[in-house]
């Protein structure tokens, strides 16, 4: 059974407060310079440039909230998916990348919210940068192994061999979890599907609590062959008193999206759904967030999870995450400004990078107010060096 963190932080206190000492002893002007912020209220959307102190999340601030979801750095140069979601004491982890070295981030993250068990977890798809904290070694604790998990929810598909050391690991540790935890398991398609299938326990929508609800969304390559694992990514809806909502479509690409939009109409009987927040689709590539997808969902907020500026797919400057193509369909289709990012390469040859705005943190009261807080700062991507340095501005998010 995992155990939670036991860091302190007695040490930055004390070190914080002689600072702050010296700083008073330099001159008033000097000492407003940096404040130590013991509690800090989470700066609503509204603020999103405020800069905030590092590590200066309230913890118990975003734990008395309806609702709140996680993006987690990952703790090295590669870019990769971790998602938390807490709504009251259900909680639900979407992907574990990007690298196993990124396990105790994640687990040491997740345990300020989570004590030993995680409600869901959602794997979107055979990815690496998706399923590695899922897919370690015999000698080595996947996160699957650090929490009890009841339900995974999985990739319906996959072009992965049976025989692919790291499909074949998290093939073992989900078998695993199964015998020893008595997790149970479905496919993306099996939960769509359970209306007809009438299977105890699988559902399209799980009520995670008496406002919130997940809702497993269709789309074609649940069923269909695709050339691109990306195409089989599970995709998610929350949804906040039927007035928030909260979209998650893995690495979905354009075909995909196309194919859940159609469906998302017929389902739910609706020509336009606004979403609150949108994870942008496979990092922030070209290939992805589609005009159809962002004209339909029009998201306020969008989060990407990458390492801005790292090599480690492309040479070509314009499509690193989040790519040219990105921003400018963000911009002109989803009209939206509010782009924040995870992390910033430095030099991915020598393995440095930074936080960009860090974890970020998206969260609603039960007022479905929605906020945004970010560990390392609140800046805008379009506010960043950056972009500045690296990026076309586009005319909608010019002044």
């Amino acid at each position: 059974m995992a155990r939670r963190s036991k860091k302190t932080s007695k040490g930055l206190l004390f070190f914080c407060a002689i600072f702050c000492l010296l700083l008073g002893a330099l001159g008033g002007v000097a000492a407003q310079i940096f404040v130590f912020v013991e509690s800090y209220v989470i700066p609503p959307v509204e603020a999103a440039t405020k800069s905030v102190a590092e590590g200066s999340l309230d913890v118990d601030v975003v734990k008395s909230q309806e609702l709140s979801i996680h993006f987690i750095e990952l703790g090295n140069k590669y870019t990769g998916d971790c998602t938390l979601i807490k709504v009251g004491d259900t909680e639900i982890l979407i992907d574990a990348g990007s690298r196993a070295t990124s396990i105790q981030p994640i687990y040491e993250y997740v345990s300020q919210y989570v004590v030993d068990e995680l409600d869901f977890v959602i794997v979107t798809h055979a990815h690496q940068d998706h399923y590695a904290g899922f897919a370690t070694g015999e000698n080595t604790d996947s996160l699957l192994d650090k929490f009890n998990v009841e339900t995974i929810i999985k990739f319906s598909q996959t072009n992965q061999k049976e025989t692919a050391k790291m499909y074949s690991n998290f093939n073992r540790e989900v078998q695993q979890s199964i015998d020893e935890k008595g997790t149970n398991v479905y496919t993306a398609l099996q939960c769509y599907e359970s209306g007809t299938t009438g299977e105890e326990g699988v559902n399209r929508i799980y009520n995670l609590s008496s406002n919130v609800s997940l809702q497993i969304l269709y789309q074609e390559f649940y069923e269909e062959k695709a050339h691109s694992e990306n195409d089989y990514s599970v995709c998610c809806m929350i949804n906040q008193q039927n007035t928030n909502y909260y979209l998650f479509t893995g690495d979905l690409e354009e075909e995909g999206e196309q194919s859940l939009v159609e469906h998302y109409k017929q389902d739910y009987g609706v020509t336009e759904q606004k979403v609150q927040l949108y994870k942008a689709g496979h990092h922030g590539s070209k290939t992805s967030s589609s005009k159809e997808l962002l004209e339909f969902f029009k998201p306020e907020v969008v989060c990407v999870c990458c390492c801005a500026g790292s090599s480690e797919y492309t040479s070509k400057l314009e499509n690193q995450f989040p790519t040219q193509e990105f921003i400018n369909k963000v911009a002109e289709f989803a009209g939206t400004d509010k782009v924040y990012v995870t992390t910033l390469c430095l030099d991915y040859n020598k393995g440095s990078y930074q936080s960009f705005n860090g974890n970020i943190v998206v969260y609603s009261n039960a007022s479905k107010e929605v906020f945004v807080a970010c560990a390392n700062n609140n800046t805008l991507l379009k506010d960043s060096d950056w972009f500045k340095q690296n990026r076309i501005c586009p005319e909608q998010w010019k002044e």
